[in-house]
């Protein structure tokens, strides 16, 4: 008798001549996710088994893969040979101490003498026999026991289904740079977009020495927590207070968070093209601040020529943002107060509704190239 850990994946068994192309990267994710915690991975008719672990492992096992994404659901499983005597005894050691319950079988080893049914009702029965704090449910039952009869001679035996972080494998669908602020709900939108298989990298602009260090530590680490579900991450730092600066002096102090987005968007692209990445993810959410207006938003994606902004968050209300931030673990770190760029110089009253035709009038008191290039000079690259 074996512990193991079942692994069910998600929408990869929709996929069709290039599923292999998924799973192939589902693995690779799973072993950087467990490096260092000594296991195997076997694939086993539309699943994965993980095997070989010291049993003292099993949370930390548990913990790791909880959080890669393409995993639908885990059980932890005790493997015996298909034989009824030692499924019995497998059944026993998972059952529950009392309540109601119910067998339920798999049996995809056709030749196995029983059938699903028999297999179930007998092993019940004996349950019924020996445990007598037991009774059965069949409609309702407290505790399931599950039995899965496999092709290989031997039987999977558990009493719990484990929710997965579901999604996609990452890395299956892209690059992406993500404008990560030290706010809740850019690494919120960092993870969204990683779930659907989007490997990520990470911007940050600071506006030292009117933000403190201990403000770019806070990125970092929500950076880390990122990390954690994006197999890893590399986090661009970049000081804006020259810029702010230039645009406090030289424009109309209510266009500074819409100008300023604006260049966080020209180096973005910059950056974004530099490393590899197809698209600009953002954290906004439509109508949360004065700057994430449809027609801030329309500003903001103008000066991006070659590639697309997703903004995951658009539709989600604030409450919803931070239920998910909690879910993930970044909350806690993401209000920690230290403010990011986007407070210094803030207006008394932003203008929530810019025209081009006015934005591009105070952009034209600013060298805009040099002030990007600037920028780009400062630029700090940090491995996750």
């Amino acid at each position: 008798m074996e512990k193991v850990i079942i692994i069910r994946y998600c929408e990869l068994y929709l996929k069709g001549k290039n599923r292999g192309f998924f799973e192939r990267q589902f693995v690779v994710n799973m072993e950087r996710a467990l490096k260092g915690i000594r296991h195997e991975i076997r694939r086993q008719s539309g699943r994965y088994v993980i095997e070989g672990f010291d049993e003292v492992d099993i949370s930390l096992i548990l913990s790791k893969l909880g959080k890669v994404f393409g995993i639908h659901t885990l059980s932890v499983a005790l493997r015996v040979r298909s034989d009824m005597g030692e499924i019995y005894n497998a059944a026993k050691q998972v059952s529950p101490a009392g309540g109601t319950f119910k067998v339920e079988t798999h049996r995809a080893d056709k030749t196995f003498p029983l059938n699903s049914m028999q297999i179930s009702a007998q092993i019940g029965g004996r349950l019924l026999d020996d445990v007598k704090t037991l009774s059965v449910d069949v409609h309702n039952p407290e505790h399931v026991i599950n039995i899965d009869v496999r092709e290989n001679g031997t039987s999977l035996v558990f009493c719990q289904y484990i929710k997965g972080a579901g999604g996609m494998p990452v890395g299956s669908a892209g690059k992406g740079l993500l404008l990560i602020s030290g706010g809740i709900d850019s690494p919120v939108a960092g993870h969204m977009i990683a779930k659907r298989g989007m490997s990520i990298d990470c911007v940050h602009f600071h506006s030292y020495p009117y933000t403190n260090m201990q403000a770019k530590e806070k990125v970092i680490d929500l950076a880390k927590i990122l990390a954690q579900y994006t197999c890893g991450t590399t986090l661009h730092i970049i000081k804006v207070t020259h810029i702010q600066e230039e645009i406090h002096k030289k424009c109309n102090g209510e266009y500074m968070v819409t100008l300023l987005r604006r260049f966080m968007m020209r180096i973005a692209e910059k950056i974004a093209n530099s490393c590899g990445a197809q698209c600009i993810i953002t954290g906004e959410s439509l109508g949360q601040v004065a700057s994430q207006t449809i027609e801030g938003m329309t500003s903001s994606n103008a000066v991006i020529q070659t590639m697309p902004v997703l903004r995951p968050l658009c539709g989600f209300d604030k409450n919803e943002i931070i239920d998910r931030s909690k879910d993930i673990g970044t909350y806690e770190t993401s209000i920690l107060p230290y403010e990011d760029c986007c407070t210094v110089f803030l207006p008394k009253h932003p203008v929530t509704k810019p025209k081009m035709v006015d934005i591009l009038a105070e952009e034209a008191k600013l060298d805009v190239s040099a002030l990007v290039e600037e920028a780009m000079s400062t630029l700090e690259v940090v491995k996750l």
